[in-house]
Order: structure tokens, then C-alpha cells, then sequence
């Protein structure tokens, strides 16, 4: 058997959380902040390790012990309000002439890795405890991003922002890499949320009432079950976003429920079903007419698929024929949430201020530094560790069977067999040695600069 590959020993993630810690606005993107982003994508990719060996999950476990999950929650909402306030201003800074769009990448890539790291550790029950007050800031912005979902076109191509960056001709459009960042971002936030709403019963009265009456959360997820931003159609064809891409889906399989599909009709079955939300939530006019909505949706096939909506479907019929009585008001000291709030008002009239020092700064790094920066995410993002992450099993070159053995040389195409390999080798030289030159060139570069 192979050993599984890791990115982190138990002990060096044990430092890792324990450096967590929480930056000023003004210093995202600086060098501190950086080092703490490679610690996160690093336990990001060891906890997906993890769940997906079903090893101990000694990630979540730290996380936990630390009490380091509000850190995490106060660094997403950070990188969320950067990108909403500081990173319109440096687009449309005329001397914003970086020599790469490199850090700035980092910087809108951190809020999406975060995000990942929580909807990996949230599936445990421990870990929802373990973020405390925070949740309130977590159901906050899993709504904000749950509202954008449902409101996005599904069209096949993305509507980019008016104003592009590309003051250096690069075809890497960093604001079109934000766009589909934030798509990816919604979808991991459904995921929680769904997380959230199976632990409705240890969940604050606060929490619930965020969910429940101050977000209606029942009625977005109805949003999202009308229009389905994770399917559409192109060039005549339907497609649906599974695992990180957009799939064709042939005829047969259309109505068979993907993982996000999933996720929506069990947070809601939770948040409809739960005796605690079914005595906090208001059956009112509208929202009654909303959910009512969801019948078309509750097929025989659907219900097959998750038998649970049963119990859904039977609900909203006896919905359909009476009026549940109001929820009981009694006078409770509600929480609310802080963290953005507390951002906000801190950083309140010194956006351009923060954009022009992270221009000069932070984002327009010497050469040195950005090969050093890319040599040391080259070293987390190996070779093996991003094939252990990928769902799919690679294919053989040759045949197309599934494949476990690969070219020893440039280590880039696959093969089931030695048979197939030798039979492949012709047509495989040429490229082979293309990447291996290419590769040995690069290094010796990097090399050279280090």
C-alpha cells in the first residue's frame, strides 16, 4: 500500500494554530500576512487530506483545543471587506503599475481558502460549538454570499467589472479571477450552512433567531432551489458545477441530485423540520407562500434520491391547509454579531489611505521577493499532494482505464499498465522531453535568483 501523502505532521500543525492570529486591515498582503496565509493553505489541504482518508482529523481537533476557529472566521470577514473597499480603489490608482499581480492574487485567493478550511472542519459537531460568538458573524456572511448566489446569472459566460486591471497586458484578468473566486466562495458557504442548521439544537437562541427571523434563511435557500445558479445551459446543452468545473450532463443523468443540490434541501428540511426552528420561525402570508413553492420541486425521483424529503413533503402539504400560530415573543438579550462591524468602523474614511500604502507598500514587490514567494507556494503545492486532493482518478494515456502508475521522466501522463506505457512512448517522447527541459531551465533560473 501506498503511504498517504501529508502535508503537515501533528506537531508543526499544533505551531501553526497556535501563530494564528488577527491583522489590521492595513496589513493585508504584507509579509506577516503572508507567512500566516501559506500556514492556512497548508492546513487547509491537511485537513482535506484527512477527511478524505478518514484519518484523525488532528486539524480540527487543534483548531478546536486553541479556540482559534473565531480567528479564522475575523480573518475571512477582513479579506471580505479589502475586497469590497480597498481593492475597487487600488483598480483605478493610475500608478498602480505593479511587476505582478501575484500578491494581489494571494490576497483574493485567502477569503476562498478559509472558507474551504471551515466547511472541512464544520462537519463536526465541536467545531460549530467552538466558534462561540463568531457563529453570528459566520451566519452574517454566509447570508451575504447566499444572497449574491441567488441573484447570479447563469449564463455561461461571466459579466466582468467595467473597469478591467491589466496596466501590464497580462492575460490573467485579476477581477475575472475574483468574480469566479467569489462564485466558488458561495457555493463552499451553502455548505455551511447546511452545517450550521444540523447542529440547530446546540445553537445560541441568537443564532437561531439570525437564521430564522432576522435573515429568513428558509426563503433564500427557496431562491436558491428556483434558480439553481450551480446549472445552466450552453450552447443548447445543459451543464452543472461539480467539483470545482462546469460538467455537460447527458439526458439521462439531468435529474439525478448533485452534492449542492443536497445541500440546499437538507438545510432545509433542518431548518423546517427541527421541533426548536418550527417554534422560533413565522409561518406568515409570505413566507408560507414562499415555501409552498418547493412542492413543485418534491418529485418521486428527487424524493428517491433523499428519502428524508419525505417527511418535507408531507410537511407543506399540511402546510398548504392550515395557518401555524404565530411564534411565541418572549424578551431575550439577543447577541449580535461584531467582527464586521467592529472592521468597519475602525477602518471607516481611511480606504484610499490603506489602498495607496498597499500600493507602495506591500503589492509592488521587488523580483527577488516574488520568486521567493513562488518558490515557497511551488514547495506547499506539490506535485502529489494536488493529485491527492483531486476527486477525479486519472486516466490512462493510452487506453483511458483507470490509471495508477505514471512517466517516471516528466511525471505528467498516466498509465495502467507497462504495456500501455511502451505502446504510448512514441507519441509521448517528444512532449516528455519538451517538460523535462522546460522544467530543468526553470530551475536553474530560480536557482540563480535565490
Amino acid at each position: 500500500m501506498e503511504t498517504p501523502v501529508s502535508v503537515l505532521f501533528p506537531a508543526e500543525a499544533e505551531g501553526y494554530i497556535r501563530d494564528l492570529e488577527k491583522f489590521p486591515l492595513k496589513e493585508v498582503g504584507s509579509p506577516r500576512w503572508f507567512r500566516q496565509h501559506e500556514s492556512v493553505v497548508k492546513l487547509n489541504m491537511q485537513a482535506i487530506l484527512n477527511a478524505t482518508a478518514l484519518q484523525d482529523d488532528f486539524v480540527q481537533e487543534y483548531l478546536v483545543s486553541f479556540g482559534k476557529i473565531p480567528t479564522l472566521i475575523c480573518e475571512m470577514i477582513l479579506v471580505e471587506i479589502w475586497k469590497l473597499k480597498v481593492f475597487p480603489i487600488i483598480c483605478q490608482l493610475q500608478d498602480f503599475n505593479p511587476k505582478s499581480m501575484f500578491p494581489l492574487y494571494m490576497v483574493i485567493h485567502h477569503e476562498a481558502t478559509i472558507i474551504n478550511l471551515l466547511e472541512t472542519i464544520l462537519f463536526h459537531r465541536e467545531a460549530c460549538e467552538a466558534a462561540e460568538e463568531s457563529i453570528l458573524d459566520l451566519v452574517d456572511y454566509c447570508h451575504r454570499k447566499l444572497v449574491v448566489l441567488a441573484g447570479r446569472t447563469t449564463s455561461a459566460e461571466e459579466t466582468a467589472p467595467d473597469r478591467l486591471i491589466d496596466p501590464l497586458n497580462k492575460d490573467v484578468d485579476l477581477q475575472k479571477q475574483s468574480v469566479a473566486t467569489d462564485f466558488e466562495i458561495s457555493l463552499k458557504a451553502l455548505s455551511v450552512v447546511r452545517y450550521i442548521t444540523d447542529r440547530t439544537d446546540s445553537l445560541s437562541l441568537s443564532a437561531l433567531n439570525r437564521l430564522l427571523c432576522t435573515h429568513n434563511m428558509p426563503c433564500v435557500l427557496v431562491q436558491l432551489i428556483e434558480h439553481c445558479p450551480w446549472s445552466r445551459i450552453s450552447n443548447g446543452q445543459q451543464e452543472k458545477y461539480i467539483d470545482g468545473r462546469w460538467h455537460q450532463i447527458p439526458k439521462e443523468d439531468q435529474l439525478k441530485m448533485t452534492k449542492l443540490d443536497g445541500q440546499v434541501w437538507i438545510a432545509l428540511h433542518n431548518l423546517l423540520l427541527r421541533p426548536e426552528c418550527q417554534m422560533k420561525y413565522d409561518f406568515n402570508n409570505f413566507n408560507k407562500s414562499q415555501l409552498l413553492k418547493l412542492r413543485g420541486f418534491l418529485t418521486e425521483v428527487l424524493i428517491d434520491q433523499l428519502p428524508n424529503l419525505g417527511e418535507l413533503q408531507r410537511f407543506l402539504s399540511h402546510l398548504a391547509m392550515m395557518d401555524p400560530p404565530p411564534p411565541k415573543k418572549g424578551l431575550i438579550l439577543e447577541q449580535i454579531p461584531e467582527i464586521w462591524s467592529n472592521i468597519m468602523n475602525e477602518n471607516s474614511g481611511k480606504w484610499k489611505a490603506i489602498a495607496k500604502h498597499q500600493v507602495k507598500q506591500i503589492f509592488n514587490p521587488s523580483e527577488n521577493d516574488l520568486r521567493l514567494q513562488a518558490h515557497r507556494l511551488a514547495q506547499i503545492y506539490n506535485l502529489d499532494v494536488m493529485e491527492s486532493l483531486i476527486p477525479e482518478k486519472p486516466k490512462c494515456g493510452s487506453c483511458g482505464s483507470e490509471a495508477a502508475k505514471r512517466c517516471s521522466r516528466c511525471r505528467s501522463e498516466w498509465y495502467c499498465r507497462r504495456e500501455c506505457q511502451v505502446k504510448h512512448w512514441p507519441k509521448h517522447k517528444n512532449v516528455c522531453q519538451m517538460m523535462m527541459e522546460a522544467a530543468d531551465k526553470l530551475q536553474k533560473e530560480l536557482n540563480e535568483k535565490i
